[in-house]
C-alpha cells in the first residue's frame, strides 16, 4: 500500500472511530435530557446496544493493527462497565426461597390480540396460573365489556382480589389490573392526560410493613411497521414527517406522566415498588428519574440478556420492577418462551432485607 493510501486509510478509520465513540457518548447522556425538551436524543439511547458493539468491534479492530487511535474506542466503551449490567447479567448467587418471599409478575398482555384474543387470553391466564403469584400487575388488558372483565377474572383468579381501571373505547375497554393474594390497604390510580395510558396503585402488606405497588403503563413510540409501511406507499418523505411527528408527540407525553407517578409516590408515606411497561429502555430519561433511590430486580437477581420485547430482541429491555432497599430479590425471570403477547412476562420474588 502507497504512503498517500495508507494515510488516507489511517485518516477515515479515525474519523469512523470518533464519529462512533461521539454517537455512543451521545447515547450515555441521553438518559439526562428530558425528551420533552429533546427528543432526538431518545434514539441514542435506543441505539446503545448497536453502538456500543460497534466501538467493541472498531477496538479489537485498532488493537490487531496496532493502532495508536485505539484509545478512542477505549475511553468511548469504558463507562459500559458501570452500564451494560442493565441489559446483560452473569448468573447469580442462588438464593433459598422463603416463607416470607412475595412474588411479583408484569405482564403487557397486549390486549391479548398476539394470536386471537380467546387463544391469547387462555394461555396468558394459563401461564398466571402457574406462576401462582401473590401479586400481578397487567397491562393493556383488553374486554368488551367491564362486567365481562369482571366476570372472567372471577372465574379464573377467584382466590385473588381484583383491582382495575379502564377506559371504555368503542371497541371495548382497556387498562390495567391488578391481581393479590392479599386485600389492598388502599388503593387509587394515576390518570395521565391526552392519553389512555395509566398508572393502577394498591397498598399491600410485605413481610409486616406496608408497601404501595404500582402497575405503570407509559407511553408508547405509537409506531408500528405497518404504519411506517402505510406512509411510505405515500413516499419516503411522507413516511419520515409521520414518524417523526408521532415520535416526538409520544416522547413528549412521557416525561409527564413519569413525573405525575413520581409526585405521587412523594405525597405516599409507604415504601413503593414501581412495575409496569415503561415503553423505555435502562438507557432513557424514564429508567434514570424512576429508579433512582430503588434497585432493580433484573440487575440483582437476573442472568442473561434482560430484553423484555419480543422485536428486535436482545436490544428492548421496556419492562420492570424496582424496589426500595428494604426489601431484596431472591429471583427475577424474563419467560421468553411466552409469545401470547409482544411482550414477555416477567416474575421476581422479593423479601425484606437482611440487616
Amino acid at each position: 500500500m502507497s504512503q498517500r493510501k495508507h494515510r488516507f486509510f489511517g485518516i477515515t478509520a479515525r474519523t469512523l472511530m470518533i464519529l462512533s465513540a461521539g454517537l455512543l457518548v451521545l447515547a450515555y447522556l441521553s438518559i439526562f435530557v428530558n425528551p420533552a425538551v429533546f427528543w432526538v436524543m431518545t434514539i441514542f439511547g435506543l441505539l446503545y446496544l448497536p453502538l456500543l458493539l460497534l466501538n467493541m468491534t472498531l477496538l479489537v479492530w485498532a488493537l490487531i493493527r496496532h493502532s495508536k487511535s485505539f484509545w478512542i474506542p477505549l475511553l468511548a466503551v469504558l463507562p459500559s462497565i458501570l452500564i451494560f449490567g442493565r441489559h446483560f447479567q452473569m448468573a447469580p448467587e442462588e438464593m433459598l426461597p422463603s416463607a416470607d418471599d412475595v412474588k411479583i409478575v408484569s405482564y403487557n398482555v397486549g390486549r391479548f390480540a398476539a394470536s386471537g384474543r380467546a387463544a391469547s387470553r387462555d394461555s396468558v391466564f394459563a401461564f398466571l396460573r402457574r406462576q401462582d403469584a401473590d401479586i400481578i400487575c397487567l397491562q393493556e388488558v383488553f374486554f368488551d365489556h367491564s362486567s365481562s372483565l369482571e366476570n372472567e377474572f372471577a372465574g379464573k383468579f377467584g382466590d385473588y382480589h381484583l383491582e382495575y381501571y379502564v377506559y371504555t373505547q368503542p371497541s371495548g375497554v382497556y387498562g390495567n389490573v391488578i391481581l393479590s393474594r392479599m386485600p389492598a390497604r388502599n388503593k387509587g390510580k394515576v390518570i395521565f392526560e391526552h392519553s389512555a395510558n395509566m398508572a393502577l396503585y394498591g397498598d399491600y402488606l410485605i413481610g409486616d410493613r406496608l408497601f404501595r405497588v404500582y402497575n405503570c403503563h407509559f407511553q408508547s413510540y405509537n409506531i408500528s411497521l405497518s404504519g411506517i409501511g402505510k406512509a411510505l406507499r405515500r413516499g419516503f418523505g411522507d413516511a419520515v414527517r409521520d414518524t417523526e411527528r408521532k415520535m416526538s408527540s409520544s416522547l413528549s407525553l412521557r416525561p409527564k406522566q413519569v413525573d405525575a407517578v413520581i409526585q405521587n409516590i412523594e405525597k405516599s408515606a409507604l415504601p413503593c415498588i414501581v412495575t409496569g411497561d415503561f415503553n423505555d429502555t435502562p438507557m432513557s430519561y424514564t429508567y434514570w428519574r424512576l429508579s433512582k433511590g430503588r434497585c432493580d430486580s433484573f440487575m440483582e437477581a437476573g442472568r442473561g440478556f434482560g430484553a423484555t420485547y419480543s422485536m428486535l430482541r436482545p436490544l428492548l429491555r421496556i419492562d420492570y420492577i424496582l424496589y426500595p432497599e428494604l426489601l431484596e430479590a431472591v429471583s427475577h425471570k424474563v419467560f421468553s418462551e411466552i409469545d401470547a403477547s409482544d411482550h414477555y412476562p416477567i416474575a421476581t420474588s422479593l423479601r425484606p432485607a437482611r440487616n
